[in-house]
């Protein structure tokens, strides 16, 4: 049986339900025990002072959500992801400006189960790394970044959760 080609959506169509992109993204946490190492964003505009996951970016075109975080992991730490483990889908809406809707936004996390190499800061986003306790996160830690690891140091991490709504 011949399979039916696959279908787009029109401009028409996206048009008349919402017009919106969802902007996919790739988190990794690397964790020993009960600790996850955090980065410090610099040089991006986006969150710059603030910790982070250990790497994390978008998702580029025509890449899987899991190819993304091991790519990530590499560029970001200069490590070679050997395992990943998904934590969980935030679905999250970002804050706009006021004459349109917010952004919104889908990050999928993963834990690294292992990896090779010594994590250090590569790419020029961050200008450290440093290891903390789950039930210490430091304050200036980003907002859905800390509700994925509260969430994941209660135990209660759903496979999806939202942020922001």
């Amino acid at each position: 049986m011949d399979e039916e080609p696959r279908q787009s959506y029109s401009d028409a169509y996206a048009a008349r339900h919402g017009g919106f992109a969802l902007i996919p993204a790739a988190h990794v946490f690397l964790t020993s025990g009960d600790r996850v190492l955090l980065q410090r964003r610099c040089g991006t505009d986006y969150y710059d002072g603030w910790w982070a996951a250990s790497a994390a970016g978008h998702v580029e075109p025509g890449e899987s959500a899991y190819d993304a975080a091991v790519r990530e992991t590499a560029e970001e730490l200069g490590v070679a992801v050997g395992r990943l483990r998904p934590l969980t889908t935030v679905h999250r809406r970002g804050p706009g400006p006021v004459d349109r809707a917010p952004e919104q936004r889908v990050d999928f996390y993963f834990q690294a189960v292992d990896w090779e190499g010594e994590p250090r800061p590569s790419d020029g986003t961050a200008d450290a790394l440093e290891w903390f306790d789950l039930r210490e996160l430091p304050e200036h830690t980003v907002h859905h970044e800390r509700h994925v690891l509260e969430l994941l140091e209660a135990g209660s991490l759903p496979v999806i959760t939202d942020f922001g709504f």
